[in-house]
């Protein structure tokens, strides 16, 4: 306990150090509203991403100087004095008639970034120290969770450095901020996203051996010590940032950011949605939450209105989450017996039984059959179901009873012509229906295959890879997100037009075109 102590009393430093780094809206200020609510470009997170040419300090002089004089086109200033950013996937095209699998090994070389000896000056990019892949489009950093599902793919396609050199970032990032960033971007500094980082380590001790786990163990720790932190000193019932402490006295997690301002990369969107809001400090806290859980937006997070106004997502322990720093706290346990240390090895085991019995009990829907959220005010699991309940079934943490009955639910209702959607409510929000994510469809597989519901199984892998195959050959692209109810038009939602190039789809795609491939029975 002692070492996570001295971890804890760590993070606080160096969150105060990624809080001291400015963010575009610190260092433009009246220039940054200005461009952002005045859409000067279509998608907010362009602006900032671009590098400025000068100085800050020259460049809002020069604003504040010319801004009010007759025929000044805030556009033309702004584009004179910073550099756009590009996206590699805009301009490339692939060769559809070489077939999928060589799409698949271009996009590697596409994808990737080697970092330069320095970062551009006053650019919100975060320095990495090695070779990194970033999803493509618009997003032009490397992404946390979404890096666990490309690296699936870079296993399959041979490429064990740059897995390695992903690794490697990630911990960096641990030791330099306490925790990882949603992303390597100066505006991502106040959240993480779901914690995959222990994954990503047994991934790479899967192709080299359990001393990855001796290597990786200290970053293992930072990540603990952010989600757990001010864990002791909490009354049941009570949360404090990122954890809970439940009824019966167990600890489970949320999601949270530190910020109560609007997402710089979504400030246009923020301010509109809490334009008459009671309480635009507490929208913008639970707006970034969604964020930081990767599913921006779902109506998993919304209250009875439905609407983004209604978002409430630090009044939910999410079930996803949980499972996730269940495995950490796994891995951990297995990091010690590596190193015969039988009695850490213990210590780490039983928090992880702990928070096994914890997700059983709070987050067992049983009238619904099925894993949700818990829902803390209500002091009871939420009512809607979503494909975060397949994270029970890829983690071991539900009974096989319990296991039948989310089968059963997935093939009545989210199993569809392309794959599993992702919620059962069509509300335009592009984490609800009819969209649905690469990331959730191979977790669905790999938790049915896990309590033996292996047709289903093979039958989602099948719908999917015929999906992604099909668009492939139409488009020459790989998505973002797919439409699995009609599969003749594209997903939608969201923030901003549909993403091509893409990540965690190309991983997920080439790990099941490769492993996935017994014939689906009717």
């Amino acid at each position: 306990m002692r070492n996570l102590l001295l971890l804890w009393l760590g993070i606080l430093g160096w969150q105060a150090a990624a809080q001291a780094q400015p963010t575009p809206r610190q260092l433009y200020p009246g220039l940054f509203e200005a461009v952002q609510l005045g859409r000067v470009f279509a998608d907010n997170k362009t602006f900032v991403d671009m590098v400025p040419l000068a100085s800050p300090a020259r460049i809002v002089a020069d604003y504040e100087q010319q801004r009010r004089q007759p025929g000044f086109d805030l556009g033309r200033f702004t584009k004179a004095r910073f550099r756009l950013p590009v996206a590699d996937t805009a301009t490339y095209r692939s060769n559809v008639a070489a077939g999928l699998r060589a799409h698949l090994d271009t996009l590697w070389r596409v994808l990737e970034r080697r970092p330069p000896d320095s970062v551009a000056r006053y650019s919100s990019l975060l320095p990495l120290p090695r070779p990194y892949l970033v999803p493509g489009g618009r997003f032009r950093e490397v992404y946390y969770w979404d890096s666990y599902f490309t690296m699936l793919g870079l296993r399959e396609a041979r490429r064990p450095a740059l897995l390695r050199s992903m690794t490697d970032n990630f911990a960096f990032l641990l030791t330099r901020y306490g925790f990882i960033p949603n992303g390597n971007r100066t505006y991502y500094l106040t959240r993480s996203q779901p914690p995959f980082f222990a994954l990503m380590v047994q991934l790479l001790a899967q192709e080299q051996g359990d001393s990855v786990l001796r290597r990786y163990q200290p970053a293992l720790l930072r990540e603990y010590a952010y989600w757990m932190a001010g864990a002791d000193s909490l009354a049941p019932g009570a949360a404090t940032r990122r954890v809970v402490r439940l009824p019966g006295g167990e600890l489970l997690n949320r999601y949270w950011d530190t910020s109560t301002e609007p997402r710089e990369e979504s400030y246009a969107e923020d301010v509109a949605a809490a334009r008459g809001h009671a309480n635009p400090a507490l929208l913008y806290r639970n707006i970034r939450a969604a964020a930081a859980s990767g599913w921006d937006f779902s109506t998993r997070w919304f209250g009875p209105a439905g609407t983004l106004a209604s978002i409430r997502t630090t009044e939910l322990v999410p079930v996803d989450l949980n499972c996730l720093l269940l495995t950490l706290e796994q891995t951990l346990a297995r990091a010690y017996t590596a190193q015969q240390q039988p009695a850490a090895a213990r210590t780490w085991q039983l928090k992880a039984d702990k928070r096994q019995a914890a997700i059983r009990r709070y987050c067992w829907n049983e009238t619904a059959g099925w894993y949700t959220d818990y829902d803390l005010p209500q002091r009871r699991p939420a009512a809607i179901r979503t494909l975060a309940g397949v994270f029970p079934l890829a983690f071991g943490v539900a009974t096989p009873a319990q296991a039948k009955r989310v089968a059963a639910g997935l093939k009545a209702d989210f199993l569809k012509d392309g794959g599993l959607i992702t919620t059962l409510n069509a509300s335009g929000q592009q984490w609800d229906a009819p969209n649905a994510w690469a990331p959730l469809q191979y977790l669905a597989i790999q938790g049915l295959a896990r309590y033996q519901h292996q047709v289903l199984a093979d039958t989602i892998a099948h719908r999917w890879v015929r999906l992604n195959t099909r668009v492939f050959r139409q488009t020459g692209k790989l998505l973002e997100k797919y439409n699995v109810q009609n599969t003749s038009l594209p997903a939608g939602g969201g923030e901003y037009p549909l993403q091509d190039g893409f990540g965690w789809t190309n991983g997920v795609l080439l790990y099941l075109l490769n492993h996935e491939t017994r014939p689906v029975r009717r």
